[in-house]
This record gives structure tokens, C-alpha cells and sequence, in this order.
């Protein structure tokens, strides 16, 4: 199997995380505009992008960002979170949110929040053994300008 490295994003890593976008949820999103977007993250401030690296090849990620409200303390949000079809199942899922856990708290957060969509139950069920919970169902709409 192999050691699993969970590290930081860099700009090389683009064209992974493109691939993992469109073939695990589905965003066929440009490579080029995702390194474009990617490099712009990595110089924000306000977000963390974390990639599981296996064999030299990422096969996952996770991305968070700063979630702050009027009526609730710090918090980071979880972005985007995938890992390979191929690479299920050995830990790697755990692994990411583990290390994306820890920054947050290094950061400041009160907890961590994330939205999955309501038909990836098995991701819930995932999500609810690592401590997640929720019951709250809400729509999701977006207007485009």
C-alpha cells in the first residue's frame, strides 16, 4: 500500500486536483482556471488546501476556508473534500480530515463545518462516525451573473 503523506498544496498539484473534482464530484472545472484559483487560495490568508499524497500521486484532498457569523463563534469550512474511487477504504478520508481538524484548531476555530450532498449518504454515514453531526436540511441555490 504505501505511507500516506498528508501535506500542504502546492501549485503543481493542479492538474490532481482537477481530475479528483470532476471524476469523484463531479466539477469538470478547467485544469489551467483551477491552478489559476489554486494559486490564488494558497496566497489568501484564509484558506487551507491539504492533499493526501500516496505513491507520489495525490489522491485526495481537503479544503478549508475561514466561517465566521454574527451569531456564532470561529469556525473553518470545509470547501471540498475528495479522495480517489481507487484509494477508498485505507484510511486516507480520515486522514485528511484529521490533519484539517488540527490546523483548524492551531487557527483559532471553534469547530469545523462542512455540507455534503443529500445523496452521498454513504459520505454522511462517513462523516458521522468521525464525530459530525447535523440534522438540518437546507436548499442550496445560486444565481448566475
Amino acid at each position: 500500500m504505501g505511507e500516506i503523506l498528508i501535506r500542504e498544496a502546492r501549485p503543481e498539484d493542479a492538474g490532481s486536483l482537477a481530475e479528483l473534482n470532476r471524476d469523484e464530484m463531479g466539477y469538470d472545472y478547467p485544469p489551467d482556471k483551477t491552478r489559476e484559483k489554486l494559486c490564488a487560495l494558497l496566497e489568501s490568508g484564509k484558506d487551507k488546501i491539504l492533499v493526501a499524497e500516496l505513491a507520489g500521486q495525490v489522491v485526495g484532498y481537503v479544503h478549508l476556508n475561514d466561517y465566521d457569523l454574527l451569531y456564532a463563534d470561529h469556525m473553518k469550512n470545509i470547501m471540498g473534500i475528495a479522495v480517489s474511487s481507487r484509494c477508498r477504504r485505507m484510511g486516507i478520508g480520515r486522514k485528511l480530515l484529521t490533519a484539517a481538524e488540527g490546523w483548524a484548531k492551531e487557527s483559532g476555530a471553534d469547530a469545523v463545518r462542512l455540507v455534503s450532498g443529500e445523496t452521498r449518504t454513504g459520505a454522511h454515514a462517513f462523516y458521522r462516525s468521525l464525530g459530525y453531526e447535523g440534522n438540518k436540511k437546507q436548499l442550496n441555490l445560486k444565481k448566475k451573473l
